[in-house]
């Protein structure tokens, strides 16, 4: 499949004020109850504990997997959902901070208004209009879940399966799950694997794999909500970002794409050169106000796993991340429809534009879109792509 979209050439040209850094299903008890703080030199910070990880959901067990890099920083994942929970990394002065808004507990994931959050996104991440797409002549309806259309794999998508895992070392967990034929609509019989790993780098590096054994289509994203000052610290608009698309994906009342590709320049949307979040998101703009604020798909430029099509740096932190993929869109998304219902890990809610979201991606709606990439895997095809989030400090 191709995950990779070659369009118009952009060099990526960091600004001055951003510096270029850079359990199975039996899972032993070990693995599952390791302990889940850590510390640097001038303060503590904590993961949430292993214990509000182990539940039985369906007849299955889940777990906890902490991840550790020889610099001491620290992530957790859970089967459930194949969630990415929390995330330690140093900010200007060494104290570790926890960039990923997460949950106490596993109920906090199944209770909440959105479980988006840290999660495995399939089988079709983003939107699909109208809950429904024809694939060699036949028409397949989905679930709605956001008002007329499909959303992030409709009702009961990956974000809310158990997975099966191994923790294949210290540093890398992974995960399966089987999408049976017709679940959530879609065709196939899809196999899922994702792997987790902390890299020595320190970047997150995520690896999807799927197979199916009919036509179908696959979008497999992570819906990590990150704030780089450190999650519950507050607004996100002060952020610094960098984009490296020359285009964007406009969109109608619903977010679903017109199936255009018009260029950021001179919009609100352009962020090829290092601007704050909160500059221009209140402008009086029609694709602003549908999205109530950025919540699109940009058109990456012609790039590869060497080059970083997105940095944002936290303005308070000194936290620098990096964004690298082999995917050709990325889904900017600010918050917008935050509003403090979920009580987060330690307490903390998730009040408006908080955090941010940078999902790596084929675009939205695509099976209706014939101009867009096709995001359509055949038997025998292996659907295969990465995404890397690395951090370092201004």
């Amino acid at each position: 499949m191709q995950n990779i979209l070659k369009n118009s050439t952009l060099s990526l040209a960091l600004a001055g004020s951003l510096l270029t850094a850079a359990c199975n299903q039996n899972a032993s008890k070990s693995t599952a109850t390791m302990t889940d703080s850590t510390s640097s030199t001038t303060a503590a910070a904590t993961l949430p504990a292993a214990s509000g990880f182990e539940k039985t959901i369906d007849g299955k067990q889940t777990h906890y997997f902490l991840l550790s890099n020889k610099n001491g920083l620290k992530a957790a994942v859970t089967d459930y959902g194949a969630h990415l929970v929390g995330l330690l990394v140093p900010d200007k002065t060494g104290k570790l901070t926890d960039v990923v808004l997460g949950f106490d507990d596993i109920s906090g994931f199944q209770k909440a208004k959105s479980a988006y959050y840290g999660a495995t996104i399939g089988r079709y991440g983003n939107r699909i209009a109208n809950g429904k797409f024809k694939l060699d002549g036949k028409e397949y309806t989905l679930f709605k879940n956001n008002g007329p259309n499909t959303l992030h794999g409709g009702k009961d998508g990956f974000d809310s399966k158990v997975w099966d895992a191994r923790q294949i070392d210290s540093s890398s967990v992974e995960l399966t799950y089987t999408s049976k034929d017709m679940e959530e609509g879609f065709p196939g019989n899809l196999k899922v694997k994702v792997v987790y790993t902390l890299t020595d780098d320190n970047g997150i590096k995520i690896t999807y794999e799927a197979t199916t054994d009919k036509n179908t289509v696959v979008n497999l994203t992570n819906h990590t909500y990150f704030n780089l000052n450190g999650a519950g610290s507050g607004t996100n608009q002060d952020h610094i970002v960098q984009i490296a698309a020359d285009g964007y994906t406009p969109v109608d009342s619903t977010l679903i794409p017109t199936g255009k590709i018009e260029p950021v320049k001179g919009t609100p949307f352009d962020f090829t050169n290092a601007t704050s979040i909160g500059s221009r998101i209140g402008n009086d703009d029609q694709q602003l106000k549908f999205g109530k604020g950025y919540d699109h798909n940009y058109v990456l430029n012609k790039h590869d796993m060497n080059t970083p099509i997105a940095t944002v740096v936290g303005d308070k932190s000194g936290i620098q991340m990096q964004v690298f993929t082999e995917e050709p869109g990325l889904q900017f998304y600010t918050g917008n429809f935050m509003d403090g219902s979920n009580t987060l890990f330690g307490g903390k809610k998730d009040e408006h534009r908080t955090a941010f979201a940078m999902e790596t991606q084929h675009f939205p709606d695509s099976p209706n879109q014939p101009n867009f990439p096709t995001t359509v895997l055949k038997p025998g095809a292996v659907y295969k792509t990465q995404t890397i989030y690395k951090f370092s400090v201004k």
